[in-house]
């Protein structure tokens, strides 16, 4: 999920190495490369996210929308507005670690960002408050369904606070 957040980054790059007059990138291999793995994390990402079909009912009883925090990811994306050349190793190499760092801060922090391809695809980020059984529980839902405060979201658990919502029963359809 993480890498193909950042496909359209690696399209940008691509785009600054094209070559002004062949219009084919300056670094192909590199460039190849860089497209071939966030295409697939995007495939894999979306296709997923299309074969989760079951889960858990819960009911909602607080529910805001995260949907705008997809800003976040604005701050990586201003990189590709420096002088950034693909077939330097140091560039790539200090590109690999801003990465890393990334991915390490939002996994340790369990913070979650709009993932910009998902929310392209109709997906949105909800921090919500459901009861699963008479427990409440705080968590992030990524959902393609419109839902509001009663509704039951069926969910598969993704990570400790991060669920799919798999589909919604209307509070009014019960």
């Amino acid at each position: 999920m993480f890498i193909s957040s950042y496909f359209p980054l690696a399209l940008i790059f691509i785009i600054k190495d094209l070559d002004n007059k062949t219009y084919l990138p300056s670094h192909p291999v590199t460039a190849a490369m860089i497209v071939v793995v966030t295409s697939l994390a995007c495939a894999v990402v979306l296709l997923a996210a299309n074969k989760i079909k079951s889960g858990l009912p819960v009911k909602v009883t607080k529910v805001s929308n995260k949907s705008g925090d997809m800003f976040t990811y604005t701050i990586p994306y201003m990189i590709s507005f420096y002088n950034f050349n693909l077939g330097d190793w140091k560039t790539l190499l200090s590109l690999f670690v801003f990465m890393a760092l990334m991915f390490a801060l939002a996994y340790r922090t369990k913070n979650v960002f709009i993932n910009p391809v998902m929310a392209l695809a109709g997906y949105g980020l909800y921090d919500c408050q459901f009861k699963d059984g008479k427990r409440d529980v705080q968590g992030l839902l990524i959902s393609k369904h419109e839902f509001q405060l009663g509704d039951t979201c069926i969910i598969e658990r993704l990570s400790s606070h991060l669920y799919f919502v798999s589909s919604v029963k209307p509070e009014e359809q019960k």
